[in-house]
């Protein structure tokens, strides 16, 4: 079979706090998305697909992960 098993996709919950500025700004953040996209998502569907994309982003990390060593920069 070509296609390899699924991995596992059971929602894991997670709770959280946030400063009242930065939650205010995730309001403000799923108001832009509606304004760009012309469909209004709550801040609470938004935030995973937020933080998928800091991490596929984050270099150091993704470097971490390749060599196996957490916290390892360019300039370790």
């Amino acid at each position: 079979m070509k296609l390899a098993k699924l991995p596992d996709r059971t929602p894991v919950k997670m709770s959280i706090l946030l400063t009242p500025s930065l939650a205010q700004r995730l309001r403000e953040y799923a108001d832009f998305y509606a304004e760009t996209y012309g469909s209004k998502e709550e801040v609470a569907e938004l935030i995973p697909f937020m933080l998928e994309a800091f991490l596929e982003r984050d270099s150091d990390f993704r470097r971490s992960k390749r060599t196996g060593r957490p916290g390892e920069t360019s300039s370790s």
